[in-house]
């Protein structure tokens, strides 16, 4: 008897070259994840905080913080709501692609589908209030002078 191995061994090296595969997509997946995160919050707060000046207008006619934060909210919510609807879509037309690359779990898995768009509308939401937190606590004159 020459090179005896188990079936254990020869199975694992029949699947180390998918299993590398596999380890290195999901890298890419986790990174791509971190970029569309760092993406989103650095366009939604970037779009928040240019409405410092109406949000000091609103502030200087009376409106009060919970008032300002809500509505920033809501307004940011919808857009990230339609974001990851079209996301959602999009993703679920091209896991077709990706089928035959996944072991374990579906490819309408949804479960992943769900913490996705649960993580990218925290984001969008946590991206959109920490600027208008930031507007709301400003005084009102100096954000009608500020431009």
């Amino acid at each position: 008897m020459y090179e005896s191995e188990t079936l254990d061994s020869v199975i694992s090296d029949s699947l180390a070259a998918r299993r590398f595969a596999m380890t290195l997509l999901g890298i890419f997946a986790a990174l791509a994840l971190i970029m569309c995160c760092v993406g989103v919050y650095g366009v939604i707060s970037y779009l928040a905080g240019q409405r410092t000046r109406e949000i000091g207008v609103r502030m200087a006619l009376g409106a009060r913080k919970q008032d300002v934060l809500q509505m920033v909210l809501r307004e940011a919510g919808k857009v990230a709501l339609l974001g990851v609807a079209v996301g959602l879509t999009a993703a679920l037309a091209l896991t077709r692609l990706m089928a035959k690359l996944i072991f374990g779990i579906s490819a309408h898995d949804p479960l992943t589908f769900l913490v996705v768009a649960s993580l990218l509308m925290l984001v969008a939401l946590a991206a959109c209030y920490i600027p208008a937190w930031r507007a709301s606590k400003v005084d009102p004159i100096v954000a009608l002078r500020c431009e």
